[in-house]
């Protein structure tokens, strides 16, 4: 399918007329948009609809996860000066390779890697780049508070806005607005850049948190007022006349004195038969106990010797316990997740960085499990001592 763009949106685009050309657009962004994550800094169409078509075409989703194979591999193949760029990069390509996220796409577990391997490193600890990464790794976490005080306790990302505002915005998604103050305060105090923005910001959320703190009053207020049904709006001589009559229904009625002496009265039906009771009495007589037996006739019913089942046997067909029919076993069909189809494991050599060397062997159903597990507990992985 081609559309040819309009001059104003060639004119944004940098592109003239004269020299421009059909655009190719798939059908496949209109089937799977619903899936579709979206990123602060957009998506190219032709990537997406690339990405997309993975889908249904199993060749294309071979192809993307040999290409991904190969991004983690020039990890570990770097040696230039900043081992810090072949992880965005790989992070950045799996971000637009799988637009639909999901625990198959690996991208938690690479974000996971990535600041498991450089969290120690002094390079990287005022380093902005790092910094996003540790935050969009939090986005994806359940428990995302833990991964914020780890940062504070190991001073990574301290002198940048960016760090006290998701920080701050994860609080006040908890309601401790005391808590999320706090933090603007130190961001503050620390003069975080750019401190204009987080200023802004910041008197942003005092009228938000003053706003709810007046809407919580009011609803306490509203909560004390005594509440009128309908119908209750009398006038006042109707109004008197009410009292007057139900002035009884709020009387405590006196209490009737019980003699001790006085024979209970049995109530009588009058609209019984004659012979009716005398029937009932006599049907009493019969069924009633007149003496309670002997004890051999109390205990009759343990009196039986128990004895060996084992001599009964139930008669057998035979054939009875013949093999299941195959047609039988083959009608339930188990599911199993396209995305997560089983994949043959990469045959790769030893390597010194375990982090690396996970990956490098990591299949679509591991890094699933993997995803899950961290979700849970982001830093299952990382040592005891820097949990300060």
């Amino acid at each position: 399918m081609a559309v040819v763009l309009d001059e104003e949106t060639l004119a944004l685009m940098g592109v003239s007329s004269a020299a421009a050309a059909p655009v190719a657009v798939g059908t496949e962004w209109e089937t799977f948009k619903e899936n579709v994550r979206p990123l602060k800094r957009g998506r190219d169409v032709s990537k997406l609809n690339r990405a997309l078509k993975a889908h249904v075409d199993p060749a294309q989703r071979a192809a993307l996860l040999e290409t991904r194979r190969k991004m983690i591999e020039a990890i570990y193949e770097y040696q230039g000066e900043d081992p810090l760029r072949p992880w965005l990069d790989c992070i950045k390509w799996v971000q637009e390779s799988f637009p639909t996220g999901g625990e198959c796409s690996g991208l938690v577990v690479l974000y996971e890697q990535c600041v498991r391997t450089f969290w120690h490193d002094e390079r990287y600890k005022d380093d902005l780049r790092f910094l996003k990464v540790w935050l969009e790794y939090a986005g994806n976490c359940g428990d995302a508070e833990v991964i914020y005080r780890f940062l504070e306790a190991n001073q990574i990302g301290q002198g940048y806005a960016v760090y006290y505002m998701s920080y701050a915005q994860l609080l006040e998604s908890k309601n401790k607005l005391r808590r999320a103050k706090e933090i603007f305060d130190l961001g503050i105090a620390r003069k975080a850049k750019p401190l204009e923005k987080l200023e802004v910001v910041y008197r942003t959320f005092l009228r938000r948190s003053t706003k709810k703190r007046e809407h919580s009053e009011q609803d306490d207020t509203a909560n004390g007022l005594p509440i009128r049904s309908f119908g209750t709006n009398l006038k006042r001589d109707e109004n008197r006349s009410q009292q007057a009559d139900n002035s009884h229904l709020g009387r405590p009625r006196a209490l009737q004195r019980i003699d001790v002496n006085r024979p209970l009265s049995v109530f009588k039906d009058e609209n019984s038969l004659p012979n009716q009771g005398a029937d009932i009495i006599r049907k009493k007589e019969n069924t009633s106990w007149r003496t309670l037996g002997t004890q051999a006739e109390r205990n009759k019913e343990n009196n039986m010797m128990p004895t060996k089942w084992t001599c009964h046997k139930v008669p057998q067909k035979l054939g009875a316990r013949g093999a299941v029919q195959p047609s039988r076993a083959s009608s339930i069909e188990i599911f199993v997740d396209e995305d997560c189809s089983q994949e043959p494991a990469p045959q790769v050599p030893k390597s010194s960085n375990p982090s690396v060397l996970k990956l490098r062997q990591a299949t679509s159903k591991s890094f699933k499990k993997e995803t899950e597990l961290l979700k849970e507990n982001p830093l299952r992985n990382f040592p005891l001592n820097s949990l300060r």
